[in-house]
């Protein structure tokens, strides 16, 4: 049975796509029978023609996943993009380091483990990207008898 017309009637009375358009199984004689506006009308008002309602997109699948990353989860090697520089710049890392090695070293002259020279020394080879970290400063400082 073609209820072709019937469907485009609806679906310009119901204000929607002929898509969502619903008929009755039970009452599909009647509905093949309706060839004006007003019976179609009248069948939406029995309830034999229906508008099915609207399909939604889920969004459960986006809100576990931004519950996952909020515990730090997802940031594996394949979910990385951009370069190395990109996520923490070159700068910023040079920034930390330096910071880290000064205040050692104030706190190793307040201290007297060395001296005014051997600081102003040290400070400088820092400036100059001689130690990668603390540690590698402070074992430079011991293997050359800089320490008191």
């Amino acid at each position: 049975m073609n209820l072709t017309t019937q469907k485009r009637l609806a679906a310009e009375i119901l204000k929607v796509g002929t898509n969502r358009v619903w008929i009755d199984p039970e009452r599909v004689e009647e509905v093949s029978t309706a060839i004006t506006r007003e019976s179609i009308k009248q069948l939406i008002k029995d309830g034999a023609i229906k508008a099915q309602p609207k399909k939604g997109i889920s969004s459960y699948r986006s809100k576990k996943i931004k519950q996952q990353k909020k515990k730090g989860r997802r940031k594996g090697k394949g979910s990385i993009k951009g370069a190395k520089g990109a996520r923490r710049p070159r700068k910023r890392e040079w920034i930390s380091t330096i910071r880290a090695l000064r205040k050692d070293l104030k706190k190793m002259r307040d201290k007297r483990q060395i001296n005014k020279t051997t600081y102003r020394k040290l400070y400088k080879m820092a400036k100059g990207g001689a130690f990668r970290s603390k540690s590698y400063m402070k074992t430079y400082a011991r293997d050359h008898d800089m320490l008191r």
